[in-house]
């Protein structure tokens, strides 16, 4: 019960605005540090690729971004569930403040996965089951933004986008998983296993697994910032409320 009970409390905006604003400069400097040495170390200290040349460092903010897109969407996912069972206001503002860092990632991911795959496949894009999977959760990303701006009530607004989350989540999946669903794509498959020798190649292997921190803390660091201004947005308008009542 102790340990429930100390998880939950950051739940209080209150207790939420008092850690997150003490742990943000740090997070802020780890983000900064590690994003700094993965980038330069992989952009500027790792060879061309035999087959790729130098177009493969792209991989160094594809992968990263990729990543981010879909684990942004799950996050929200969770704290959509969270403010389905516990109905806890700083939950959904957490959800509604991921979204836009979301689908700056999968904006990322499309336009590296584009610069990628024209020397590789002598197209921007094709219809490969990763690619369509991929602009579909954009798609999600954009509708889940724009439902919270058109429905006025908090509340209401919170328990749709939570659903829109809930069904949005399988393309969020099937971005994950579609070179396994579907391997007649044009999509290689992933960079990252279980199976260490399926990885990609030490030389590029360890800056990317840099790379993909500093992209975590990004997102950690970019999605607190945003919920504590969500927080205040709140503050504010019922303050205003309050005022217009008096």
């Amino acid at each position: 019960m102790a340990t429930s009970t100390s998880v939950w409390r950051y739940a209080n905006p209150v207790e939420f605005m008092r850690v997150s604003g003490a742990a943000l400069p740090y997070i802020w400097g780890l983000t900064i540090a590690t994003l700094t040495v993965g980038l330069v170390w992989g952009f500027f200290f790792t060879p061309d690729d035999y087959e790729q040349g130098s177009t493969v460092k792209i991989i160094f903010l594809h992968v990263p971004a990729a990543l981010m897109a879909i684990n942004a969407w799950l996050m929200m996912l969770v704290a959509s569930l969270i403010w389905f069972i516990r109905r806890h206001h700083v939950s959904a503002l957490a959800a509604k403040a991921a979204a836009p860092v979301g689908a700056v990632f999968t904006i990322v991911t499309l336009a590296t996965g584009a610069l990628w795959g024209q020397p590789m496949w002598g197209t921007w894009w094709v219809w490969d089951p990763r690619l369509t999977s991929f602009f579909i959760l954009f798609l999600f990303y954009v509708g889940y933004i724009a439902l919270w701006e058109a429905v006025d009530d908090p509340d209401k607004a919170a328990d749709l986008t939570a659903v829109v989350c809930l069904v949005g989540s399988v393309f969020a999946l099937l971005s994950r998983y579609a070179v396994f669903f579907w391997s007649q794509g044009l999509h290689q498959g992933p960079s990252l296993t279980a199976a260490r020798q399926e990885n990609v190649h030490n030389v590029f292997w360890f800056p990317l697994i840099v790379c993909m921190t500093g992209f975590v803390l990004l997102f950690v660091a970019l999605v607190l910032v945003r919920t504590r201004t969500e927080i205040r947005a709140r503050r504010l308008r019922a303050i205003e409320a309050l005022e217009a009542r008096v």
